[in-house]
């Protein structure tokens, strides 16, 4: 009886050792993470950009909000947020209260379709099938339905109300020491809300520096703001694959950039041009997997300098 049940025990016992990590210390070991990125004309002192990303807020998350809070410390120049604040529909004023000291600093905002939707209960195995399929979202899937419709537009007007630019398809701008800092945004991919004619057309020559906002990183999107121009996009939405393997990394990406880039710093090249992409793996994780393996939240302090 021994030798026959001994390993499937075994392994139980390591799943659910692995489960208590994953759950009950990783998903909250939240990390700061610093990021050099030499994207800016020559002479231009540096920018440090605070972004945060896929925060999952849910009700009682009492230390995620304290870390978010204390990140006000980093005195950035100015924050990006590229959404999916939400996994609860009622998490808004938590939302809200955690990002009140960033929201003090000149920012500007995307949101994600977690923003807009409450989550479902989803098989994890899906997006391992969706990835061999090609499909993602609402991109080549069929229209979800039956779905909570979160209170976005509280959480649009405690951002505006703030002074944090909204760019959802259009362009901003944010005055940093007399920098001209033109930001370019996109609504989300994801569930096929991105209008990229609506500001295509690449950098104004009247910035001194811009870059692309996007929540999810799919690469009709890179390949546009690439092909236009534009030096850097930031991005989030793949939470860094979640839950990854040790020594290999991600298995998704939960979009069609491949695992290579699921996060951090790399490049995108389309039409001879090269830009810097930045995908955050974000700080939190859907309601209903609340499990981050190999792959700690985290938010990036991105320190803009001069180029080589």
């Amino acid at each position: 009886m021994r030798a026959r049940y001994g390993v499937p025990l075994s392994i139980a016992a390591a799943g659910a050792a692995g489960l208590v990590y994953s759950a009950g210390f990783e998903a909250r070991s939240f990390r700061l993470r610093r990021v050099t990125v030499p994207v800016l004309p020559a002479g231009m002192r540096p920018l440090r950009v605070l972004q945060v990303s896929d925060i999952h807020m849910v009700g009682g998350q009492r230390k995620k909000q304290r870390w978010l809070r204390s990140l006000a410390g980093l005195r950035p120049d100015f924050v990006i947020n590229t959404g999916d604040n939400l996994s609860d529909p009622e998490g808004i004023p938590e939302v809200l209260d955690a990002l009140g000291p960033l929201m003090e600093f000149p920012g500007a905002y995307v949101f994600g379709s977690n923003d807009y939707y409450g989550p479902t209960p989803r098989n994890p195995a899906r997006y391992l099938s969706e990835k061999i399929q090609g499909r993602h979202g609402l991109n080549g899937n069929p229209p979800v339905v039956g779905v909570v419709h979160n209170r976005w537009e509280d959480l649009r007007d405690g951002f505006d109300g703030a002074g944090w630019v909204n760019l959802t398809n259009t362009r901003g701008t944010l005055k940093i020491d007399g920098v001209s800092v033109e930001l370019t945004g996109l609504d989300d991919p994801h569930i096929k809300r991105d209008r990229y004619a609506q500001v295509a057309g690449g950098p104004s020559e009247t910035a001194d520096f811009s870059m692309g906002v996007v929540h999810a990183p799919y690469l009709r999107v890179l390949d546009a703001y690439t092909a236009d121009g534009y030096p850097l996009i930031l991005a989030g939405h793949t939470h860094g694959g979640q839950l990854c393997i040790p020594f290999y990394g991600a298995l998704v990406t939960n979009c069609d950039l491949d695992t290579d880039r699921v996060k951090g710093l790399s490049t995108h090249t389309a039409d001879d041009h090269t830009a810097y992409l930045h995908v955050s793996a974000g700080c939190g994780t859907n309601r209903y997997t609340p499990v981050r393996f190999a792959c700690p939240p985290e938010v990036t302090l991105l320190t803009l300098v001069g180029k080589e």
